[in-house]
């Protein structure tokens, strides 16, 4: 099998060792090694080979999944999920520009810090893949490419107040409900930086987020946090999705079920929620259920939560997942409301583009469950450096100061634990 495979390469490679590399690897059995040092093995794999790759783990869950694929995929924008392989999906904030999906060419699932038993064919001629390629690899510490960052677009505070103010003034002449303004944050990062450590304090300090590390050669590197589901499909049965708004500093031991909401956060939170329920009124859709909303614990902040589900079999409506997200994204907690007057006013004033950032990702019929969220508390890795993206929720009763707060108590979510 390709499990006993493995376990004779590495006792080979244990008593006839080839270089130092190889010879710590050559203790590392299924049943012992370290989950991270294969985790860097597959992405530094990944980067010779000059292949995309997705790491992440889900919200409540203990399991970490990798792929590996052979190349990346652009998707039209009317290709349905449902029908899509097993893969991962990447898709910027602009709705126009590409969509990256990423086959699952080479599935990796690890529990507990250990490399899992192969669970079907696919993962079993991934664990045979892996044994061809450490066969003859011999570096197993991945480094991010050192790949030239755009030129900064970090805004001063002054400029992120006066965007600020003249967002509550647009909305005071009746322009929009809400904007979400955005910043970026350029920051160099310590020669010791290594992906898979940032990656599992990541996992540790949020685990009812959205972890996640993407690289896709030519497009870039990114590594998250996500709160935000913005669609789930379990079982092709039940649908998903949450309006998520409104934030606060949480510290540990607060109450939140004491916790006192501004009527600013109330009503920023209500609009997401406003929004959600305009997009099932679009597809005639009246049959599903809302809870909420309720505070909620992300890492250093909480927010108010709102979760809707939809039993898609008594609502005989299959494909709602990608029917769904085209009606979502971009959301009004990444953009504002209504949606075009809001895109608009980023498009003049926000001066920089997004790229990624309030974008969404994640996996796709993956254990037969789609499940995308958000891309927020998120940074782009250019080798030693690194561009943070925070935005703030901005309705009339907006203070720019504690807007400006929100967006560094967000970038605090990664500096906090990655730094």
């Amino acid at each position: 099998s390709a499990s006993a495979a493995l376990r004779w390469l590495f006792l080979t490679k244990r008593t006839n060792p080839v270089t130092s590399e190889m010879q710590t690897l050559s203790t590392v059995l299924p049943s012992r090694y370290s989950e991270q040092e294969l985790l860097g093995f597959l992405l530094a794999t990944a980067a010779q080979n000059n292949q995309p790759v997705a790491l992440w783990q889900l919200p409540g869950t203990t399991l970490t999944q990798l792929i590996i694929s052979e190349q990346s995929i652009q998707l039209h924008r009317d290709e349905f999920l449902e029908e899509l392989d097993a893969g991962f999906i990447f898709a910027p904030f602009e709705k126009s520009a590409n969509r990256y999906f990423l086959p699952a060419d080479h599935l990796f699932t690890f529990a507990g810090g250990k490399y899992q038993p192969q669970a079907n064919p696919a993962e079993e001629a991934s664990a045979q893949w892996l044994t061809d390629q450490l066969a003859s690899y011999t570096v197993r510490q991945y480094k991010p490419a050192n790949t030239t960052p755009p030129v900064t677009h970090d805004s001063s505070k002054d400029s992120f107040l006066e965007l600020v103010a003249k967002g509550v003034q647009d909305i005071a002449k009746g322009t929009f409900e809400k904007i979400v303004p955005s910043r970026t944050r350029t920051i160099p990062l310590p020669e010791g930086f290594d992906v898979t450590e940032s990656f599992q304090k990541l996992r540790a300090a949020y685990p009812q987020a959205l972890i996640s590390f993407v690289n896709i050669p030519g497009v870039g590197s990114w590594i998250g946090a996500s709160p935000e589901v913005l669609v789930s499909v379990q079982n092709k049965s039940i649908f998903k999705t949450v309006a998520l708004a409104g934030t606060l500093p949480y510290t540990p031991g607060t109450d939140i079920k004491a916790v006192a909401w501004t009527q600013k956060e109330i009503e920023e939170q209500a609009l997401v929620e406003r929004y959600v329920i305009s997009c099932f009124k679009q597809v005639r859709l009246r049959e599903y259920d809302e809870h909420g909303p309720k505070t909620v614990v992300a890492g250093n902040l909480m927010h108010l939560k709102s979760e809707f589900t939809v039993d898609m079999k008594a609502t005989n409506f299959p494909q709602i997942g990608s029917v769904m997200l085209d009606l979502l994204h971009p959301t009004s907690a990444v953009c504002g409301m209504p949606l075009r007057p809001s895109l608009e006013f980023l498009r003049i004033h926000e001066s920089y583009d997004r790229r990624f950032y309030a974008g969404y990702l994640g996996p796709v019929n993956i254990n037969n469950n789609i499940d995308l969220f958000v891309n927020l508390r998120c940074m782009e890795i250019f080798g030693r450096q690194a561009v943070l993206y925070a935005g703030a929720g901005v309705t009339i009763d907006s203070n720019p100061e504690n807007e400006w707060s929100e967006t560094e108590m967000k970038f605090n979510t990664l500096l906090n634990v990655v730094l």
